[in-house]
């Protein structure tokens, strides 16, 4: 039996990837560790044989990767879409894949690294890849700016009522939104609509432009003054 640890600071999608992996007969989720300070606790107490964990949630990989190995730990690291591998593998990841990678890449990183071997996501763009980018864009299309920057919270794993204090309007409307944003995408929750966003590069950056001119809008009166 595999035990593994998944540690980034987002809810949703340290469910995501637990959600991929605890599938697996040979795979068990021991613990989701939301902050780096709770790293050394999970290391110790669980002694897993692999941490999967976020390229910026931890400060220091090369420290990560030392710790881990005191418990015979390997380590995978999530990172951004674009990043360089070569700078995680020389700090002490056994494994690197993108924010991007595809649950059966996540399963035979986690394989492969469990057994001993280096694995690294091809950086070349895949057919596939392409292709979610195109789904990825048509979407864009049909959702509006509120609901990209409602999608953009939701993947950073605020709940319905946060979303309203947010945008400034009821839980009720919020939910309503999310209704129509589920039928625009073909998905059922939260959580898939979190994943979909993740492994759709033209959206998930679509959200986050949208969250950050709302950000900058709403600072723009005080800066005026």
């Amino acid at each position: 039996m595999l035990k593994l640890v998944v540690a980034d600071k987002q809810p949703v999608f340290r469910a995501g990837i637990a959600k991929v992996l605890a599938v697996e007969d040979e795979m068990r989720i021991v613990a989701q560790v939301q902050s780096p300070e709770q790293m050394p606790m999970a290391l110790e107490r669980f002694r897993p044989s692999v941490v999967v964990c976020s390229a910026n949630f931890y400060p220091d990989i090369h420290g990560l990767a030392q710790s881990a190995a005191k418990f015979k730990s390997r380590l995978i690291v999530i990172a951004e879409p674009g990043e360089n591998a070569s700078s995680y593998l020389s700090s002490g990841a056994h494994g690197v894949g993108s924010r991007n990678v595809t649950g059966p890449n996540l399963l035979d990183c986690v394989r492969a690294v469990s057994r001993g071997d280096a694995w690294v996501q091809d950086n070349a763009v895949p057919v596939e890849v392409s292709e979610n980018d195109m789904v990825g864009a048509r979407v864009v299309d049909r959702l509006t700016q509120k609901e990209l920057r409602i999608v953009a919270l939701i993947v950073q794993g605020y709940k319905n009522k946060e979303i309203a204090t947010e945008l400034g309007t009821t839980e009720q409307v919020i939910k309503n939104y999310l209704r129509n944003v589920y039928d625009k995408i073909g998905v059922s929750d939260r959580l898939e609509l979190a994943l979909f966003t993740i492994h759709h590069r033209i959206l998930a950056e679509a959200a986050a432009a949208s969250a950050a001119g709302t950000t900058a809008a709403a600072a723009a009166p005080s800066e005026a003054r």
